[in-house]
């Protein structure tokens, strides 16, 4: 049988020094700790810091979009040859792999990079993914690699997945970590800080919109630091940090990678008929839809909510929602067909 997939996620805190130069002691750890879990598991690592390796290097540095972008181009080689060069200590050579939404969205694409890193695999080569922010056309703020870990997690199949943290887990109200977290209710959401890192783009609460996300669609996800020995292989059998349990599931690979919520470009409100609708495993009919919340084209996924704004389901929609608006009235238009529809 072929090996679990494990993703971990590194942000930007995590690895780099308060100037943004990589922390070649914790790098050099990491390195040591995956490669111990190099046999037991096909390893994906999602990387931030490129762009605060390479801002040292920008002249003026104000950190607009086009200078991040530069910065990016250049620590991402900087934190590839580090990683590289701690890796081969333990025979392990490694990949860069630089990936954008669109890779995720179209289905064809993805199946295309889960066949490369397939193929890296059973090379015994551990893929490094970062965001491709040099030619991203979202602006980085919005980017976000606890987004493109769960991405990858949930397209793959993994088994865990891990999201180190500075803070070491999900604090409570009084600091210390809650160590399982079996259901997202608002008492887990109420704990949660608004301050982050200087350095890195997300933060708790991102962390936990993901977990969420990758719980539900079957995997296990661990919030963790590295501010103890051996904290990954701990963290790993549930010793440190916060674990999420993951929900049952019996969702296809297509279907998992459908109901990746974090696809989604725009938003449909429907009735209470349309709803029992898709609950009876039926396709979504134009004369349900009560309101078009953002701009798809056909082929999109979209988010699907009740009259309560509840998220139902995630579809594909066979309507762009400019056609939408002038068809809407047409009670046989379908606006998703039941084969692209997950409920949630």
């Amino acid at each position: 049988m072929a090996k679990p997939v494990l993703v971990l996620k590194f942000g930007t805190a995590s690895i780099t020094k308060a100037t943004g130069e990589p922390n070649e002691p914790v790098m050099v750890d990491i390195a040591r700790q995956v490669a111990a879990l190099h046999d037991q598991y096909r390893i994906v690592l999602v990387s931030s810091g490129a762009v605060g390796a390479g801002k040292a290097f920008i002249r003026d540095y104000r950190g607009d979009i086009t200078q991040r972008k530069a910065a990016a181009a250049i620590g991402n080689l900087l934190l590839l040859n580090q990683y590289s060069r701690f890796f081969s200590i333990y025979g392990i050579s490694i990949a860069q792999s630089l990936c954008e939404r669109h890779h995720f969205a179209n289905r064809d694409q993805f199946l295309q990079l889960k066949q490369t890193y397939e193929e890296l695999w059973a090379n015994g080569i551990i893929p490094i993914a970062n965001e491709n922010d040099v030619v991203s056309n979202r602006e980085l703020k919005f980017s976000d690699n606890d987004e493109l870990a769960t991405l990858i997690a949930v397209g793959f199949g993994a088994e865990v997945l891990m999201l180190c943290t500075s803070v070491g887990g999900l604090l409570d109200a009084n600091s210390q970590i809650i160590r399982h977290v079996t259901a997202f209710d608002e008492a887990v959401f109420s704990v949660v800080r608004t301050d982050k890192s200087a350095l890195g783009l997300g933060g708790m609460a991102s962390k936990l919109t993901f977990a969420k996300l990758a719980t539900r669609m079957g995997i296990r996800v661990v919030i963790f630091g590295l501010n103890e020995p051996d904290s990954i292989r701990k963290a790993l059998q549930s010793e440190t940090g916060t674990n999420f349990v993951p929900q049952p599931t019996s969702l296809s690979a297509r279907n998992r990678w459908l109901a990746s919520g974090s696809l989604v470009v725009g938003r449909l409100q429907v009735d209470a008929g349309a709803v029992r609708a898709l609950q009876q495993r039926r396709s979504l009919l134009a004369v349900g839809v009560r309101a078009v919340l953002g701009e798809f084209a056909a082929g999109e996924m979209i988010e699907v909510l009740d009259e309560q704004q509840a998220t139902v389901a995630i579809a594909r929609a066979r309507l762009s929602s400019d056609s939408l608006a002038q068809q809407g009235q047409l009670q046989n238009v379908e606006v998703a067909n039941a084969n692209d529809i997950v409920l949630l």
